[in-house]
């Protein structure tokens, strides 16, 4: 019984302590929405096995409310890779539009030639448009 009476402050002071509230105006994310990649840079066409690549994207963002969230990177098959880039939206006021870069480090596991399509949207009949570029793997 002792320990019940203990135990009753702490089991009150959890019942009514409330949760804060630390959220910023505009911070709360709406959507996660795929965004077209507008350009690639891989700075050599070729490499060694087992080494790395940086491979930068670029995307055109609404500042202060869009910003990058993730890559979609599908192995279609052991040497074809598709990329689609995500955006996140968020509840602030939105300013210009700016382009952004993010990358994805490649490190090949086998030798061979490595085909890569990455996401540029979709054309007038609704059908998706791949930016496609080749790796040479030695």
């Amino acid at each position: 019984m002792k320990k019940l009476i203990l135990l009753a402050p702490l089991v009150a002071a959890l019942f009514l302590t409330s949760c804060k509230d630390d959220r910023f105006e505009g911070d709360e994310i709406t959507s996660i929405d795929p965004v077209k990649i507008d350009s690639v840079n891989i700075p050599k066409d070729s490499m060694a096995v087992l080494s790395v690549m940086p491979i930068k994207t670029y995307s055109n963002f609404t500042s202060k409310c869009e910003g990058f969230y993730g890559y979609d990177y599908v192995h279609t098959n052991e040497f074809i890779r598709n990329v689609t880039s995500y955006k996140f939206k968020t509840s602030a006021q939105c300013g210009d539009q700016v382009t952004r870069s993010s990358q994805i480090n490649f490190q090949p596991q086998k030798v061979g030639n490595y085909s890569f399509k990455f996401w540029n949207g979709k054309n007038a009949a609704g059908e998706n448009v791949w930016i496609q570029k080749s790796i040479k793997v030695y």
